[in-house]
């Protein structure tokens, strides 16, 4: 049984859903991004999604664009990433990881060997953002033979055909992006996040994360009961940020985005 699958089970054992932060690799260098990314299960991460930094992150905002671009300027790349999550499997078997990013990285380092490379360095989901459907076999048999879930991304305008389409082939969880937009903008109301749910577990039984708009811990537990888990990502980088001294981190950054993970996590658990 893969981890996502582990974790998702817990959960609904003990009742509530999952707090999903996001990590931007390397921002704003390799050190501070990886004692966050070690010290996120114990503040309160029930799944983590790192960024891969790319330099055209179409689906993100103001906020991840510029993480990007520190993550890029502090030497990221799509090998660097997975010797990141290498380490972080040295003191966590259990914590599940989902790497968030964009097709054209994949593709140039080779689908196959990222997804053995992947798997091997303890990844266990992939959401690649502006990978379609329609071409998703550039991808699904060596994730699938590596072990890897693919996330499927539906959005609110995503119609119920559309859905019976694409979500059988789905494993994982699903993401549902929760308004028509870029991260970082606008937060989906609690009615809207009820309406979305039931077109979606009407065609899959896969837990469902809800993303995108998620700023305040009162939000990140109405998405994670709505749904099946909440996914915070502009929110804690832009706490990051707020630390960095010329781009630098400082003593601040590490304990004021533990900080805010906590309270995130301390109401998603109710």
């Amino acid at each position: 049984m893969s981890r996502i699958k582990t974790r998702f089970d817990a959960l609904k054992a003990e009742g509530r859903g999952a707090l999903i932060p996001y990590l931007q690799a390397f921002d704003p260098d390799l050190e501070t991004s990886l004692e966050l990314l070690k010290a996120m299960p114990a503040a309160g991460a029930d799944l983590i999604e790192i960024g891969v930094p790319f330099s055209d992150p179409s689906a993100d905002g103001l906020t991840i664009q510029a993480a990007a671009l520190r993550g890029l300027k502090a030497g990221a790349t799509l090998t660097r990433v997975l010797e990141m999550v290498k380490r972080f499997r040295e003191g966590d078997d259990a914590t599940p990881i989902v790497l968030m990013g964009y097709l054209n990285p994949i593709d140039s380092y080779g689908p196959a060997r990222f997804c053995a490379d992947a798997a091997a360095a303890g990844v266990d989901g992939l959401i690649v953002v502006d990978l379609p459907p329609e071409e998703a076999d550039l991808l699904e048999d060596d994730a699938r033979a590596n072990g890897l879930d693919i996330v499927r991304l539906v959005a609110p305008n995503t119609s119920d055909a559309r859905l019976r389409q694409i979500l059988p082939e789905a494993s994982g969880f699903i993401y549902y992006v929760s308004i028509t937009g870029i991260t970082g903008t606008r937060t989906a109301t609690e009615d809207e996040l009820a309406a979305a749910m039931p077109r979606i577990r009407a065609v899959s039984d896969l837990p469902v994360a809800v993303g995108f708009g998620i700023r305040t811990p009162s939000q990140a537990a109405v998405a994670s009961r709505t749904g099946d888990a909440a996914v915070v990502a502009s929110a804690l980088i832009t706490t990051l940020a707020a630390t960095l001294d010329d781009g630098r981190a400082t003593d601040q950054t590490v304990p004021r985005v533990l900080g805010q993970l906590r309270e995130l996590a301390e109401a998603v658990r109710g």
